[in-house]
């Protein structure tokens, strides 16, 4: 419970049989289902994705993130000993160089060389934050992507507990995708089509798009430090300003920011400023949303169902209220939705 006032890690959390985490997606994207939260009725009710639609109005903006995932995983060996390696690509440092994370990390110092599929050769060219290494390749640019495209394997987040499959380089993409560097998809988009989004068109309701490249700290629960110590993973995204347009647009006809996933939050909420709108950006974020604090921009939310005690959950809690989400998430689990990343959907509205 709470200590001096302030929310722990213990407030954060609750139980979710095993059977709940959805290892494989819906036989469709629009066959999720879907749990909408009202906060201005204080109301719960239940339904399927494409019930989006019908919730939102004319004059209401839907926003997406861009971002296209690559299949970061690479499996390899070491040169010297043959010891088997698998690095996740985390971000570019130079045109042949990426920050990674690889196993065994302890083993693999300064100078030694990895074999990975495909006959891609990388060198361990030095330590980064968090245990990250430098991996620097023997290709670089556009060569070098298009042979990790080829070799690598999308890296399913860990609960899943399986091997990544070809459905998983469909499925764990938003049709939207363009902007490849995301090593975890924004997974509320995986339920959308473009039909609903030409639907959501039909009805009024406008679409504008930015840019996040999730990174690996999406993953990363809060430390046993706690909340007040926990540091953001560092990610570049872009806002355009027509985007920017778009929600000061909103805002004059009365219409509200609807969010596609909590990526879109924390870039809007990175770049708020007065009378509830943005001003285009590109940079890094390492913005933390949780309570006390409001989201500024944010009106509307499509979210999944988040994991315990973890970052995402502290930022739905920061739109709908701590004790608000438990009791939906309660609701849900009765209800026997399917959590994470390829589970169902929960749409926090007003």
């Amino acid at each position: 419970m709470m200590a001096d006032g302030k929310e722990t890690l213990a407030d954060y959390d609750f139980d979710l049989p095993e059977h709940l985490i959805a290892r494989y997606p819906a036989p469709s994207r629009e066959a999720a289902r879907l749990l909408i939260l009202d906060r201005g009725r204080d109301t719960l009710s239940f339904g399927k994705v494409p019930d989006l639609v019908g919730c939102l109005r004319e004059g209401d903006l839907v926003i997406r993130n861009t971002t296209r995932v690559f299949p970061a995983r690479l499996r390899g060996k070491r040169v010297d000993t043959g010891g088997r390696v698998e690095a996740l690509l985390v971000a570019p440092l130079a045109d042949d160089t990426w920050s990674a994370l690889v196993r065994p990390a302890r083993r693999l110092r300064q100078g030694v060389m990895i074999e990975f599929a495909g006959g891609l050769m990388a060198q361990v060219a030095g330590s980064g934050e968090g245990g990250e290494r430098s991996l620097r390749f023997q290709l670089a640019g556009a060569e070098l992507d298009a042979l990790v495209d080829a070799v690598g394997e999308i890296p399913l987040p860990p609960y899943i507990r399986r091997p990544a499959e070809d459905l998983d380089r469909d499925r764990y993409q938003t049709v939207y995708a363009q902007t490849r560097g995301s090593v975890a998809a924004p997974t509320a988009g995986l339920h959308l089509t473009t039909g609903m989004f030409e639907e959501l068109r039909a009805r009024g309701v406008r679409v504008a798009d930015l840019l996040l490249h999730v990174g690996p700290g999406t993953f990363r629960p809060v430390g046993e430090a706690g909340i007040e110590q926990h540091k953001m993973h560092p990610e570049t995204y872009h806002l355009p300003a027509e985007t920017a347009q778009e929600i000061e647009h909103t805002r004059r006809v009365g219409g509200r920011v609807v969010a596609i996933g909590t990526t879109v939050a924390r870039v809007l909420e990175t770049c708020a400023i007065d009378n509830r709108c943005v001003a285009p950006a590109t940079g890094v974020t390492r913005i933390f949303i949780r309570p006390p604090r409001r989201l500024q921009v944010v009106d509307a939310l499509l979210t999944n169902f988040h994991l315990p005690r973890s970052t995402l959950l502290m930022l739905v809690a920061a739109l709908a209220g701590r004790e608000r989400i438990l009791k939906a998430y309660e609701s849900a689990i009765e209800a026997g939705f399917r959590f994470f990343s390829y589970g169902d959907a929960m749409l926090i509205i007003s």
